[in-house]
């Protein structure tokens, strides 16, 4: 039995970058060896365990044979005599293909390394065209890698144009492809993702709405500014689908498997945000009204502010100051006071005229005095 650290904690060390997660691989075993050392099996695919002390992955070494389209339809066989090079060149990339054995010694039989120093993100081999996420992961990584200068080798983004071309990505789970955005819109250059995407041909199949020039550079750059903030995830994919209408928009968040949360906020600022930035351009009392309605700004106090930084970063451009503006508005007609409306003998829907007239009022003196 040999054991190996392997994948991603193996290629962040050599990067000098925090390990996060470490997985192993086991060669020469079989599940009964494992189960013998206290090892937990899970997974039902292939033999995964957990340690018993670190609670860490150990997989057996395993090979794996395409027999259907899409990311399903694989077989796996897993033995004593499948090698560590068995194992590894069924991996993605080759910087995701190397493993350290327990003397410490890097194992890189596809040159993972000599990646690593020339910033290249390069398939391990033709078997990457078996399973169309990796389109995906490879493109994610791009995201992550960027700023230290990482880009798709050539012969990797000419292999995911064929594959694209040839129908693989329609095959993708729309639940899986939205945990690869939903990662990616979190990575430190999210819009490197959407590029390597688009240069393949695959944001056409995925999101087909952004695909063109104009829309997909608004949409870019609303990700740049959203990047470096602590947007939430519903943020970051209400400003990538900024630029459509809100019923595409909508449409398309809801094609993405996106959660309500997300769906909503896309729907809103896509709808909302020019609005909001037509109101405060042109501070109008009726206006402003009607748009806290539509927004659902009293009941939705957290939605409202996590639509107002969206659209600092969207076409609407709202300032910061702007942002306050209309926060400030939000907040003095949620102070009236219903009770004392009620105490004057307002009740059914002379009790909500009443409310709506004051904060009508509110809000008209507000405007008046719109400086920001």
């Amino acid at each position: 039995m040999e054991i190996y650290l392997v994948g991603g904690a193996v290629r962040d060390d050599l990067l000098q970058l925090q390990v996060k997660d470490r997985d192993w691989v086991v060669v020469g075993a079989t599940p009964e060896d494992m189960l013998a050392k206290g090892f937990k099996q899970v997974g039902a695919d292939f033999p995964v365990f957990l340690h018993p002390d670190s609670h860490e992955e150990y997989a057996l070494a395993r090979t794996e044979r395409k027999q259907g389209q899409g990311y399903h339809g694989f077989t796996v066989y897993s033995a004593p005599d499948v090698t560590l090079e068995d194992d590894l060149i069924r991996r993605d990339l080759t910087i995701n293909a190397m493993a350290r054995d327990q003397a410490g010694l890097v194992v890189d039989p596809f040159n993972g390394q000599a990646d690593l120093k020339a910033r290249r993100l390069r398939h391990v081999s033709p078997a990457f065209s078996e399973d169309p996420l990796r389109i995906l992961r490879t493109a994610r990584f791009a995201a992550r890698f960027a700023p230290l200068g990482f880009t798709v080798a050539e012969e990797t983004q000419a292999l995911m144009a064929r594959m694209t071309a040839d129908g693989e990505v329609a095959h993708l789970v729309a639940e899986r492809v939205w945990q690869e955005i939903q990662r990616a819109l979190h990575e430190q250059a999210p819009e490197v993702f959407f590029q390597v995407l688009r240069d393949c041909g695959a944001l056409e199949v995925l999101i087909p709405e952004l695909a063109p020039a104009e829309t997909f550079n608004q949409a870019m750059a609303t990700l740049r500014c959203l990047a470096p903030t602590a947007a939430t995830t519903e943020m970051r994919l209400a400003g990538l689908l900024s630029p459509l209408t809100a019923r595409i928009a909508q449409a398309r968040a809801k094609a993405l498997k996106a959660p309500n949360d997300g769906i909503q906020l896309t729907a809103l600022v896509a709808g909302q945000g020019p609005e909001a930035a037509c109101i405060v351009n042109q501070p109008d009392a009726e206006a402003l009204l009607g748009w806290l309605e539509r927004v659902d700004a009293w009941r939705k106090a957290d939605r409202f502010e996590r639509l107002l930084q969206t659209c600092r970063c969207t076409h609407a451009a709202l300032t910061a100051d702007q942002a306050d503006w209309l926060s400030k508005a939000r907040d003095l007609t949620a102070r009236v006071d219903a009770q004392a409306l009620m105490a004057e003998g307002h009740q059914g829907k002379a009790l909500g005229d009443a409310i709506r007239k004051e904060k009508l009022a509110r809000l008209q003196r507000l405007t008046q005095n719109a400086v920001y």
